[in-house]
């Protein structure tokens, strides 16, 4: 057998919580064994560059180490009755993987605490347990320890370590005066299929899409690796609460005042479908919608560095403003289609 190193066993004649003795035993041993059955190997590489920072952007960095961790919570961030346990799953590693490729970049290893639900059927338990298994592997990603319980409610907590792609890290407070804003993909499509599922759950296969990408987000995971292994070392961050809410953190953390334009912003076409059809703001899915985890990125070189041929690494990627000087306070303003200049507040997704 494989000495599991890291891992925090529970023994089974522990009972720390009265409820896990009701759970059907697969055997935690067992359990975690198929776990790790196929991770990914150890790549005994250290950091190239021995980076420190500390809190305030999408992840920290301790010796050259990119550290992020974040939790997903059964009925908060995922519902089984919606989502797949494969889908539920995905949606929690990308949320972290977007978090290391906004600091320029990539996964490597991750440590990985499980609360399985103890009236989840076995079947499920699987398909989760296979879900993280594959997801990692996939990506490269090594597994090497973590925790497994049972509760009330499926938790699912990964911290992830990532190491930079170039010499120094993409932060929140690298925007000046006169560059440009980017993001790439489409803006509005987890919002809008959060609200058809909480208000139309029977129109879903109307808008097969937009649901999709809120249970499972598709996102181009490189994306902000190839920003710094192209020398774009402006400030970025992911869209996890909303483009309002994010726009206004860079404003605020570099000292800066953003403009926007309403015209460049690309709203997914099936968020102005819909919008359409429920009477309803694609405007707001754009700057309000939460769980995008698309990179907003600011840079004053892109137009001499990014070239045809990394389009196609990037993703589509729109500029949608400009930084400006700072007169006051730090804000956000956007220029409206009808001309008007108004005022962006951050709208952030909070589950306190």
């Amino acid at each position: 057998m494989v000495k599991k190193v890291g891992w925090n066993f529970l023994p089974k004649e522990t009972p720390v919580y009265p409820q896990v003795m009701h759970v059907p035993d697969l055997g935690e041993f067992r359990f975690i064994e198929s776990l790790l059955q196929n991770a990914a190997p150890l790549q005994r590489e250290a950091p190239a560059t021995r980076t420190w920072l500390g809190v305030g952007d999408d992840a920290a960095i301790f010796d050259g180490w990119v550290v992020t961790k974040d939790l997903s919570v059964e009925n908060t961030h995922f519902r089984l009755d919606w989502s797949t346990p494969e889908q539920a799953v995905e949606k929690h590693i990308v949320s972290n993987v977007s978090d290391i490729s906004s600091m320029g970049a990539a996964p490597r290893i991750a440590l990985l605490g499980l609360c399985l639900n103890k009236n989840w059927p076995e079947e499920t338990r699987n398909r989760i347990r296979s879900a993280f298994s594959e997801g990692f592997a996939k990506r490269g990603i090594t597994l090497i320890g973590g925790d497994t319980v049972a509760g009330e409610e499926g938790v699912f907590s990964t911290t992830l370590l990532g190491t930079l792609a170039g010499d120094k890290p993409l932060v929140r407070s690298a925007v000046q005066p006169g560059d440009n804003l980017y993001v790439n993909g489409t803006l509005g499509k987890s919002g809008a299929g959060l609200w058809l599922l909480m208000n139309h759950p029977e129109d879903r296969d109307k808008f097969p899409s937009l649901v999709e990408y809120h249970l499972n987000p598709r996102i181009v995971e490189g994306a902000g690796a190839e920003l710094a292994r192209m020398g774009a070392y402006g400030a970025c961050m992911d869209i996890s609460d909303g483009l309002s809410s994010e726009l206004n953190h860079l404003a605020l953390s570099s000292g800066v005042s953003l403009e926007i334009d309403e015209r460049l912003l690309p709203v997914d076409p099936e968020v102005v479908r819909m919008s359409e059809y429920y009477g309803l703001s694609p405007l707001d899915f754009a700057l309000n919608g939460g769980e995008e985890y698309q990179l907003l990125f600011a840079n004053s070189l892109w137009d001499t560095i990014f070239q045809e041929d990394n389009r196609y690494i990037m993703g589509r990627v729109c500029r949608i403003g400009t930084a400006v000087g700072l007169s006051g306070q730090a804000q956000v303003h956007m220029l409206c289609k009808n001309g008007d200049k108004r005022l962006v507040k951050p709208r952030a997704w909070s589950h306190l």
